[in-house]
């Protein structure tokens, strides 16, 4: 597998961080690029990383597609060159997902003139506010949502109380979150009850915890302060936009990866966009039971993720 490291300059002061990966003797020409999007406090690392298993690039890769890992501001190596420190909703839906998107279309080997979207949690809500802002000439051809919610139909207890005044995180900048994640995955090690919302500890190894925080980026201010808003108001509004109401008329095909136990995002917030998308090519994958629960970072480094998630995002990409 190759990996190639472009950057992206967004037109907005940043130059974006995008990767390609991709076997030559392998790729298949009339399938369409893979877009990833990664999600909050997150970069793409974790997308082409398993401690003990094939992560989800490399299987993609080796099922013949060209994926690429689009990560935006304020994620893995994407640097600021004069543009605004603080950044929102709208800039990465409408600003940094579309620079990445040009990109792809322009470079891919393949023949094709849209991507594929794999919306990682919160890039999958990103991905959305992409369609509604673009409902016709959004140049997607299908989209997977691995753990994104749309709509707070139901958020955990902890979520809901921490939004109830969402101005407060606008006043409260976080450094060092990959240092701070370092010492805690030991102590969640012995406790793993402190985790229980994000991650199952009994089928994820954590002993390669150095690998595992990489993934792990600072939050922004700003943009913690809008999902506070969203949670307590339920519905997504971005750039005035109710992203809710305006997915009616995005007839893209959807697949929707859910972590029936996550404490992070809910089935419920996951699910809600089957009351919403236009499309009628929807599949559901319900991951978790009540013998062997899974949660959020379960959905991307379990073990038997392969299997249970992998392997079925593949083939509904392939059989499109």
């Amino acid at each position: 597998m190759i990996e190639e490291q472009y950057r992206v300059d967004n037109g907005a002061g940043w130059q974006l961080d995008l990767r390609r990966f991709v076997d030559p003797a392998r790729l298949i020409k009339s399938r369409r690029p893979v877009l990833m999007v990664p999600g909050y406090c997150m970069n793409c690392h974790i997308l082409n990383f398993h401690p003990t298993e094939t992560p989800l690039i490399e299987h993609l890769v080796g099922e013949g597609f060209e994926v690429w890992a689009g990560n935006m501001r304020g994620q893995a190596e994407s640097k600021r060159y004069g543009g605004p420190k603080r950044y929102g909703f709208g800039d990465l839906a409408l600003v940094d997902l579309p620079a990445n998107m040009d990109y792809v279309l322009d470079a891919t080997e393949t023949d094709a003139d849209r991507v594929d979207l794999i919306g990682c949690s919160l890039g999958a809500t990103v991905s959305y506010a992409y369609l509604a802002h673009h409902p016709t000439d959004h140049r997607v051809g299908a989209m997977v949502n691995i753990g994104g919610p749309l709509r707070w139909n139901r958020a955990h207890p902890v979520l809901r109380f921490a939004s109830k005044i969402p101005e407060i995180y606008g006043c409260l900048p976080i450094k060092g979150t990959r240092q701070m994640a370092r010492v805690a995955v030991p102590i969640a090690q012995r406790f793993p009850q402190i985790l229980a919302l994000y991650l199952n500890p009994d089928i994820i190894d954590l002993s390669q915890a150095d690998e595992l925080v990489k993934t792990i980026d600072d939050p922004d201010p700003k943009l913690t302060t809008q999902i506070a808003r969203w949670i307590k108001d339920r519905d997504l509004v971005v750039d005035g936009l109710n992203v809710c109401h305006s997915l009616y008329s995005v007839e893209v095909p959807i697949m929707c990866v859910v972590a029936m136990q996550d404490g992070v995002v809910t089935p419920e917030a996951a699910l809600s966009i089957l009351d919403h998308i236009g499309s009628h090519e929807i599949e559901i994958v319900e991951v978790g039971t009540r013998e062997e629960p899974h949660a959020h970072a379960d959905l991307f480094i379990s073990r038997g993720v392969g299997e249970r998630v992998f392997e079925p995002i593949g083939e509904w990409l392939g059989g499109l």
